[in-house]
């Protein structure tokens, strides 16, 4: 099942998986988004609200509903209860550290647990994997990325709800609060250098799992003026954790912002880059990728079809736990560089 298939990403996870010949069950909340996609695609097709889920005979759920900060943990919920595993395409550091935590119930219920199967955080995720496999006694752990193309409004509404949060980094195996933009540096991407500033992604969070890094930062690639707007957000935090604001602001992007188009999506693409040290050596490697949105559908489904294969032993994974360091480089267009 996918459910959110009618939001941006969801739409494009399910016209894959409906060119491959494949036929999920294409869910949501509202019947009057849902149905004229399946009808379209000739799939079938559920309307639930998160409150009464209806996972009959669902193997596995790939949740694409965001913000996940509100709907991950019903749903996680749900597919504990019904059996079935569980995998969504957050990027979101207190969703990440809940379903993960959830370990435990996942192994006795017999599912796995799968937060991050898109481009957050799969290719950072095994990015950081391959710098530990290469330095294992890496103390310290620096990534960025610029993601080359326009974003949808899923992930403009959720990063508007991170706004009054400030940053997020993680000294001493411990997540720590910091101020927005707290660091500014260069960054050498595969393609060129660029302008990065720290931000609170989700791999200060499964990073930590995949490789026990102490010291965790995570940047991307932005121009000055939104590293001054960033830094302008410190004062500005009071006034954007108003819910008023916040409501405002959401729906301010719901009527002027659309994601991508097909042209955009073909023409887009991204780079990683990653550094991990020990104090006395380093290691740096980077990873160029498709267009965000396109390789999450891919990574997605990719890591559906192996978790349903049984390739996966119930508990709750990181990507690069579940499948390997490797796992990002044998998705199509993915090119992996060392320095």
């Amino acid at each position: 099942m996918i459910y959110g298939a009618n939001g941006y990403t969801g739409q494009l996870i399910a016209e894959l998986a409906h060119q491959r010949g494949e036929a999920p069950i294409l869910a949501g909340r509202s019947p009057d988004k849902v149905r004229p996609l399946a009808e379209r695609l000739g799939l079938p097709w559920r309307a639930f609200a998160l409150d009464h889920p209806d996972l009959r005979d669902v193997r596995l759920v790939l949740h694409c509903a965001g913000p996940f900060s509100a709907t991950s943990r019903p749903m996680v919920q749900a597919c504990l209860l019904a059996g079935a595993h569980y995998l969504d395409i957050t990027g979101e550091i207190d969703v990440f550290e809940s379903v993960l935590a959830r370990d435990a119930e996942a192994r006795q219920r017999g599912i796995v647990l799968l937060p991050g199967a898109g481009f957050d955080v799969v290719p950072s995720d095994c990015l950081a994997a391959l710098l530990h496999r290469r330095l294992p006694s890496a103390t310290k752990l620096e990534l960025a990325f610029a993601p080359l193309g326009r974003s949808s409004p899923g992930t403009l509404k959720t990063s508007i709800e991170a706004l009054p949060r400030g940053g997020l980094v993680r000294r001493g195996g411990k997540l720590v609060r910091v101020p927005a933009a707290h660091e500014v540096r260069e960054i050498p991407f595969a393609d060129k250098r660029r302008m990065a500033m720290s931000l609170p992604w989700g791999d200060v969070a499964t990073a930590w799992r995949s490789t026990g890094i102490p010291d965790i930062t995570v940047f991307i690639a932005a121009k000055p003026g939104a590293i001054r707007a960033a830094r302008l957000t410190r004062f500005a935090a009071p006034l954007l954790g108003l819910a008023p604001v916040q409501r405002l602001l959401k729906s301010r992007i719901e009527r002027t912002v659309r994601g991508p188009d097909a042209n955009e999506r073909a023409r887009g693409g991204a780079q990683f880059w990653g550094r991990a040290s020990d104090g006395s050596r380093s290691a740096e490697m980077t990873m160029s990728l498709p267009e965000g949105y396109t390789f999450t559908a891919q990574a997605g489904l990719e890591c559906a079809r192996r978790v349903l294969s049984g390739a996966v032993k119930p508990g709750a994974w990181t990507p690069s736990l579940a499948f390997g360091p490797d796992f990002a480089a044998t998705l199509p267009g993915v090119r992996v560089g060392e320095t």
